[in-house]
């Protein structure tokens, strides 16, 4: 799909969903690509409901097969089979100290400075920062409902220009937006997305 989004974003699922729950969502989002409900919209609308159907079929594949899935969470770094010796875990040297991770003594001189140079090594270590320029996603194809989490997910904010008068309440389909890929934006950017729906 694109940096950081997966099939299960595509589809608006979380990762545990389970397999009737993908079944079920392919079933809903497809249902509202049927021919009778396209009849009448715009050819930019006819185009982009085949590529939502491509996008749709082509999840369900990744997703619907037990075995499929597996191989796919572990390819997009979900689940890892196999595995060490121990569990990773955090240690006091890497960012992230937590108090709750010690038994310090109240009132012990010793023990609050140890508590106090641990806590300010770790405000003192670097941390990772998120870019602050990112790739602008392809929503184009992708369900209004998906789009909006995937949109959530990267930190943007996402403006909606309606293209149905009389809608009926459905989810949306997605058919346009600006800025378009392979362009940059700033993180906590807008995004622009067309809306189409079926008419009532």
């Amino acid at each position: 799909m694109g940096p950081g989004i997966t099939w299960y974003d595509a589809l608006g699922l979380l990762t545990t969903a389970s397999a009737a729950k993908i079944q079920e969502t392919y079933d809903s989002k497809a249902s509202l690509l049927r021919p009778e409900l396209l009849a009448g919209a715009p050819s930019a609308v006819i185009s982009v409901a085949s590529r939502a159907q491509e996008i749709l079929d082509a999840a369900r594949r990744a997703l619907g097969d037990p075995l499929s899935r597996e191989h796919y969470d572990e390819t997009v770094g979900i689940r890892r089979s196999g595995g060490g010796l121990s569990r990773a875990a955090d240690s006091p040297s890497e960012p992230g100290f937590a108090q709750s991770d010690f038994d310090f003594v109240p009132g012990d001189p010793s023990a609050e400075a140890l508590g106090g140079l641990l806590a300010l090594s770790d405000w003192m270590a670097p941390h990772a920062r998120r870019p602050r320029r990112i790739d602008v996603p392809d929503l184009r194809g992708l369900f209004y409902s998906a789009a909006i989490a995937i949109v959530g997910k990267l930190d943007l904010h996402i403006q909606v220009v309606r293209l149905t008068e009389h809608p009926m309440p459905v989810d949306g389909l997605v058919v346009d937006q600006v800025p378009q890929p392979p362009a940059q934006m700033h993180r906590t950017g807008e995004l622009m997305v067309y809306v189409w729906h079926p008419s009532r």
